[in-house]
C-alpha cells in the first residue's frame, strides 16, 4: 500500500453494486399487483439508496403510519428477495478496483443499511462473500448509518485504523457516518443521488464520477 490508506469500505446499493434494476422491478411489480401504473426507472433510481421505506412512499404516496404501509413494504421486500440478483451487478469498473485492491493486499469490506437477509444472498449470488472478510449489514449492530458504529465495527473486523480507512458511499448518511468515525470519505457521484441533493455540501473529502477514481485516492494516500 502507498500513502496512509490501508482499508477501503463500500456502501452497497448505489456504490459497490448497481441494484436499482431489481429494486425497481420489485416496486413496479408491487404497484401492478395493486392496480397501479408502474413508475419510470429514472423516477425510481434516486430513491434506491434511501431504502425500502422511501421506495414504498414513492410508489404509493403513503406515510408509514398508514395501516396499508407495512403490508405493502413487506410485499415489496418479498418480491425483491425473490429477484435480487436478476440484473444487479458491480458498477462498471468496480471489478478492476477490487482486483487491484486485492493485488495490493489492501483490506476491503462492505457496510450497508440493507438487512442481512437481503445482503447475504446478494453477496453470494455475485460471489463477493468469498472475496471480503467483512460484510456489515443494517442489522449487524443495534445502530445503523449515519451512526459511526457499523463503520468502526468493520475496522475492528478488518483490523484497520479508522484514520487509515476510506469509506465510499452515495448518500449523505454515508458521509456523516464516515466522518464521525474519523475516516476519509468519498461520494460516489455515479450512484443514486437525487437531483435535488447537493453532495458537494455533505462534507466529504472528494467526489468521484467512476469507481476507478477510488484507486487514485488510495494510491495518493487519501489526498
Amino acid at each position: 500500500m502507498n500513502g496512509n490508506v490501508s482499508c477501503v469500505l463500500f456502501d452497497l446499493d448505489g456504490t459497490l453494486v448497481d441494484t436499482a434494476p431489481d429494486l425497481a422491478y420489485a416496486l413496479n411489480r408491487t404497484l401492478i399487483n395493486h392496480g397501479r401504473e408502474p413508475l419510470p426507472f429514472e423516477v425510481i433510481r434516486p430513491s434506491v439508496s434511501l431504502g425500502g421505506v422511501a421506495m414504498v412512499k414513492l410508489g404509493f404516496n403513503l406515510d408509514e403510519t398508514d395501516p396499508e404501509f407495512t403490508p405493502l413494504r413487506n410485499e415489496f421486500l418479498a418480491i425483491y428477495r425473490d429477484n435480487l440478483s436478476l440484473h444487479s451487478s458491480l458498477f462498471p469498473g468496480m471489478e478492476q478496483v477490487l482486483a487491484r485492491l486485492e493485488d495490493m493486499n489492501a483490506s476491503w469490506g462492505i457496510v450497508t443499511n440493507k438487512p442481512a437477509w437481503l445482503t447475504n444472498p446478494l453477496m453470494q449470488a455475485l460471489q463477493l462473500d468469498t472475496r471480503t472478510d467483512c460484510i456489515v449489514s443494517g442489522d449487524t449492530l443495534e445502530q445503523r448509518k449515519p451512526h459511526p458504529a457499523p463503520l468502526l465495527h468493520a475496522c475492528e473486523v478488518l483490523r484497520c485504523m479508522p484514520e487509515e480507512t476510506l469509506y465510499v458511499g452515495d448518500a449523505r448518511r454515508d458521509i456523516e457516518a464516515g466522518t464521525n468515525a474519523g475516516m476519509m470519505t468519498l461520494v460516489a457521484a455515479y450512484g443514486y443521488i437525487d437531483t435535488a441533493e447537493n453532495p458537494q455540501n455533505w462534507g466529504a473529502d472528494g467526489l468521484i464520477d467512476s469507481p476507478e477514481e477510488i484507486l487514485s485516492w488510495v494510491q495518493a494516500g487519501g489526498k
